[in-house]
């Protein structure tokens, strides 16, 4: 819960701040984002007959590919703390088609939801899961306490019992081995709609077979005491969870505080691919698959009915061969709040490599530390492997940032192949370092192709 009360008192201006520690620019979507997100806050204080009418105004991002739409959701699914699922429009298809049905995304956020509540509740338990856990060794390696008048029983005293449970907490009896009994890991039970996805098929079958097929004999195995305390302390704060109140919790926070992220939604927009009539027909049957669950529906899942009214869908798409105004003019009604990512040039990837917490030379500089290998960039440097970037991106297909994962593996592919024979050295990466290694590439257009 702390993440969630965290959001609570961040102003608009604060989210956008720790936005910007991972990604740059996009300045115009980082406002619309923490917008919806502080929204949300405010509509949780407002009396509930008006909170019921308060809906959350989704998103589409516009943009080419590789500027951060797909970052900016991971980022506030992480700063929010609230249940959230990136889901691809090209992998749902309309009721009696291979694939997908659209309802399955809510199904998957609850699943996901539950399992959140569950860690969350599992961390106020723990302590009385390893007492459980502990007893049930002890039980394993001795037996119990011994009983007055019960000679039959081996048991060992109150005493002895306790100086015994603290070699185990010590790590004495590590290596012991013991005989104990678990319950075999299943999923829990689900049937989706069947689709003649024959993955969907097997799905099925098996969850038929975990309903039927008597899976919850225990069964007996002999392992060390060590990898004893793991499975067993899983299995008695499996047990001890309040399994009814973590869906209860999970079923508030998903019809309140849930959030969609769906990409690619311009795939399925009338005017995207050329496809001809049928492919047109098809992709116009998702989306009025996803209107209802956009506007507000129940959704039948395993945990019950889950209303979508309250949940905020953000969608994203490079609509390159295609327009927001392609799509069915209900979907684009629910959409009311459009947001155009900008295209990325050179300076945008000099500060892309040096201003994130988590920037590539970062990660670069850190992969090679592990070697006892230190390499430095100069700023001259930097600026090169920028403008490299921008033009591969110029010349051939535009990919955005992705564009400086290939050119900095293509940059120091020889060093990090060679890196074990360069311990305690430090490399300096400069400006004609980087010509030396990537020049040819650049101005060979048709190799630039295949390899940046």
């Amino acid at each position: 819960m702390k993440q969630i009360k965290d959001l609570d008192a961040m102003a608009p201006k604060d989210i956008v701040a720790e936005l910007d520690k991972y990604i740059v620019g996009q300045g115009n979507a980082k406002k619309a984002i923490a917008l919806a997100l502080r929204n949300r806050v405010r509509r949780k204080k407002l009396p509930e007959e008006l909170r019921d009418e308060v809906t959350p105004k989704n998103i589409i991002m516009m943009g080419p590919t590789g500027v951060g739409k797909t970052e900016i959701a991971r980022r506030i699914s992480k700063l929010s703390g609230a249940p959230f699922i990136k889901v691809e429009a090209t992998k749902f298809t309309e009721v009696g088609y291979v694939g997908r049905d659209v309802e399955s995304m809510i199904r998957d956020l609850m699943h996901k939801a539950v399992q959140m509540v569950k860690v969350e509740l599992s961390s106020e338990i723990e302590e009385k899961a390893r007492e459980q856990v502990e007893e049930r060794i002890l039980d394993a390696l001795f037996g119990g306490v011994s009983q007055e008048g019960d000679d039959d029983a081996p048991a060992i005293s109150h005493e002895s019992r306790e100086s015994f449970r603290q070699k185990l907490r010590d790590g004495k009896f590590d290596n012991k081995q013991i005989e104990i009994s678990v319950s075999p890991k299943t999923q829990a039970p689900t049937i989706e709609m069947l689709t003649g996805n024959p993955a969907d098929m097997e799905s099925a079958i098996s969850s038929i077979g975990n309903i039927f097929g008597g899976n919850g004999k225990k069964k007996r195995r002999k392992i060390t005491v060590l990898e004893a305390q793991d499975l067993l302390l899983e299995e008695e704060m499996d047990r001890l969870v309040d399994t009814e109140k973590a869906v209860d919790i999970a079923k508030d926070r998903v019809e309140n505080m849930g959030i969609v992220f769906v990409d690619e939604i311009d795939k399925i927009a009338s005017g995207s691919g050329g496809g001809g009539s049928s492919a047109d027909v098809s992709r116009e049957g998702v989306q009025r698959d996803i209107l209802p669950i956009v506007e507000g529906s129940q959704v039948n899942t395993k945990y019950g009915l889950i209303n979508t009214t309250h949940i905020l869908f953000i969608a994203a798409g490079a609509f390159h061969m295609s327009k927001p105004s392609d799509l069915i003019p209900e979907l684009q009604g629910r959409f009311p709040i459009r947001v155009e990512l900008d295209a990325l040039h050179a300076d945008d990837f000099e500060r892309i490599l040096k201003e994130p917490e988590n920037s590539l030379l970062k990660q670069y500089s850190a992969l090679f530390e592990t070697e006892n290998v230190t390499i430095t960039f100069d700023d001259a440097s930097i600026r090169e492997i920028s403008h490299i970037a921008a033009s591969v991106n110029t010349k051939t297909d535009n990919i955005g940032a992705r564009r400086l994962h290939t050119v900095m593996e293509r940059l120091l592919e020889d060093l990090s192949f060679n890196a074990t024979e360069l311990v305690g050295q430090t490399i300096p990466i400069t400006e004609s370092y980087v010509q030396e290694r990537l020049g040819k590439v650049v101005e060979d257009q048709d190799l630039s192709r295949y390899i940046l």
